[in-house]
Order: C-alpha cells, then sequence, then structure tokens
C-alpha cells in the first residue's frame, strides 16, 4: 500500500503521524511511504533519516495526498488538507468531530474513510490511541496551570507546593480517567493539595486505596462543584465521554465564585471543553482572562512535547496502520471490530452515533457501509 505522511500545519504542532522507526517497519512489510519533507526536522527525525528507513521524500502536501493512498497524521485536517482528500484515500488521525461541524461536512463531502484515533477501542472498552496523548496531557496540565498561577502569567502567584509554614496550593481535578489520573500523579508528586472527582465511585475507591490521605476524593455533582470551585487555586477540567461533546460541568456563573488569579485547565477542549467559558487557544496564545480566571484551552496541549508524544502515539498507533496497509481498509475493518468503532466518515456518510448526535446529522450503518463497498 503508498502511504503517506504529511507535515502537521496546526498552530506549534510539530508530531509527525510516523517516525522513521515506524516508517521501516512499513517498508519491511512491503509498502511505500511518502513523508513531506521536513515533516520530523522539528523534533529530530530529519528526512535523512526517513531516507535510510526507505521512505521517499516530496515537497508539499498535494504531492504527498496525490501518491498515498493511506495517509497518516496526528490532528485533524486542516481546511485546505480536506480540500486534498479523494474518495480512494484512508485517512487515519485524530479527528473530534464532535464539536467540529464545518470539518465533518467536509470528510463527508470528500467521500474519504476517515478513522479517528480517539474512537478506536480495545477488547475492555477503552481507547487505545487516546490514551497514551491522554497520559500526556494530564500531565501536561499540571506543569501549564503551575505556571499560569505565576504573576507573570496572570495568575494569583501561589506555588503548589506551598513553602514552609505556607500551605500548599489546592487543586480540583474534574474526572478521573486517564487525563485525570495523570494529572493526580503530577499534582500530588509537586506536593499540591489534591482533590479528584468523578461521577463513578468504584473509580474513587481505588484512588482512595491507592493514595489514602494524599488526595480528596469526592462524588462529582452540582453542590460539589460549587462547594469545592471557591476554594480552587488550580481546576483541571478532565472529562471525557468517548466520542461526543464534553458536557459543560464549570458554568460561567461559577467563575464569579472562584479566587481572582486561579486558573482553569480544559483538557476537554478538543471535545468542546467542559468548563462553559472555554474556547480553544494555540501554543502561541495559550491563555485568556474571564471574570479575573486564567483559561488555558489549548487545543492540542501534546504537541508542546512533540518528540515525546510521537513516540508514545507511534507505539500505539502503529499495529492498526500496519494492519490497514497489509489488508486494505475494507478487510482491516471487517476483521477488527475495536478498529472499525474508530471508522467516522465512510462513503459520504456519518458513521459515529456519538457524532451524529452532537451534531443532529444522520446516522449511517458503519458496517452496512463497509461490507457494501
Amino acid at each position: 500500500m503508498r502511504i503517506g505522511v504529511p507535515k502537521e500545519i496546526k498552530n506549534h504542532e510539530y508530531r509527525v503521524g510516523l517516525t522513521p522507526q515506524s516508517v521501516r517497519e512499513l517498508i519491511q512489510a512491503g509498502h511505500e511511504v511518502w513523508v513531506e519533507a521536513n515533516a520530523g526536522q522539528a523534533i529530530g527525525f530529519t528526512d535523512d533519516a526517513y531516507l535510510n528507513s526507505g521512505a521517499a521524500i516530496v515537497h508539499g502536501p498535494a504531492a504527498v495526498f496525490e501518491q498515498a493512498e493511506l495517509i497518516v497524521k496526528v490532528k485533524e485536517p486542516q481546511p485546505q488538507e480536506v480540500a486534498l482528500l479523494k474518495p480512494h484515500h484512508t485517512l487515519f488521525t485524530y479527528l473530534h468531530l464532535a464539536p467540529a461541524p464545518e470539518l465533518t461536512h467536509g470528510l463527508m463531502a470528500s467521500g474519504t474513510a476517515c478513522i479517528a484515533y480517539e474512537t478506536v477501542t480495545d477488547n475492555a472498552g477503552r481507547l487505545p490511541l487516546l490514551a497514551p496523548m491522554s497520559e500526556i496531557a494530564g500531565r501536561i496540565a499540571v506543569q501549564a496551570g503551575a505556571h499560569c498561577l505565576e504573576m507573570e502569567a496572570g495568575g494569583r502567584g501561589v506555588l503548589l507546593s506551598g513553602a514552609p509554614g505556607v500551605p500548599a496550593a489546592n487543586v480540583l481535578i474534574i474526572g478521573a480517567g486517564v487525563v485525570g489520573t495523570n494529572a493526580l500523579i503530577m499534582a500530588v508528586g509537586m506536593g499540591a493539595n489534591v482533590t479528584i472527582m468523578d461521577t463513578s465511585m468504584s473509580r474513587l475507591r481505588e484512588i482512595d486505596l491507592q493514595y489514602g490521605n494524599q488526595v480528596h476524593t469526592v462524588l462529582s455533582t452540582i453542590t460539589a462543584l460549587d462547594d469545592y470551585l471557591p476554594e480552587a487555586d488550580l481546576v483541571i477540567g478532565a472529562v471525557l465521554v468517548p466520542g461526543a461533546a464534553a458536557p459543560k460541568l464549570v458554568r460561567r456563573s461559577h467563575l464569579e465564585i472562584m479566587k481572582r488569579g486561579s486558573v482553569i485547565v480544559d483538557v476537554a477542549i478538543d471535545q468542546g471543553g467542559c468548563v462553559e467559558s472555554a474556547r480553544p487557544t494555540t501554543h502561541s496564545y495559550p491563555t485568556y482572562v474571564e471574570e479575573g480566571v486564567v483559561h488555558y484551552c489549548v487545543a492540542n496541549m501534546p504537541g508542546a512535547v512533540a518528540r515525546t508524544s510521537t513516540l508514545a502515539l507511534n507505539n500505539a498507533t502503529l499495529p492498526f496502520v500496519l494492519a490497514l496497509a497489509n489488508k486494505g481498509t475494507k478487510q482491516a475493518l471487517l476483521d477488527d471490530a475495536n478498529l472499525m468503532k474508530g471508522l467516522n466518515v465512510f462513503a459520504g456518510k456519518l458513521t459515529s452515533p456519538e457524532v451524529a448526535s452532537s451534531l443532529g446529522i444522520e446516522l449511517a450503518d458503519r458496517k452496512v457501509l463497509v461490507n457494501n463497498a
């Protein structure tokens, strides 16, 4: 199969869909790989490294899309990339379509088979291709939040760990999934006073058994948010409904009761955000202030540590890329129910129930469409 790796063009996005090591595996399996010039240059994956792995280097995204059948990316395609997609393409990348109606309609119009990393499952119902980026995003969230609490960043001048004779900062984590758990690891490690909320009592029990009195566990309710938000110095929004838009748990009215100079990091911003006042920001301009509260809502947070993120992502995605390349898209989807769940758009139809519900678009049966292709 012919596989293409374009250079990412989203703001400050330096990750790349395939590493030279992954390219070598695909070449050894008998496939051809085209990589856009300088696609991985910023993170130390040089064109020479790709050439030595057996890839061809081409200039400009149009050349990649023209050569390839399977397009492997990291972030959702930007408008100029959507324009290059054709019905014979398969796109394998993060899509996050629930809050993106324009992108969704553009992908449907392209006729491309679009498989989203974030909705591929495993046999336990987990999200193996979302997990590595969620782990990194959860850890970055605390680092970014700690910086935003500094005076020059607009924060209230609080150190997460406190100091001898000075209390530690209060960190509130909303959601105890992969993002929340990794934020918890960082916040505890930095010496903060940590509270984590979730709707799952079984998950809260697990955290309580692991951390004991190092962490406060609270069942997530409207009342609990009303009680804990006024005390928080740093709030991490770590809510996920797989494939669907995130629920708005922190309301705009909550900002009025929060401390001036406190910080919200909304990691759910890729799925529309779990904070009503959140809007996507970039690594160039990561924050804004509303009602005296600093908001950090960067939509590609793991891109800040692009080399680590690329390596972690490839560890998870390579087996699926190999399956798509070895079997072809149709057979790979039919052979793997977990990969099939990643299919969001096919033959001009929307095939994700969660996205269809979020955007009010008619849902097509993915299995029927693929079988009849």
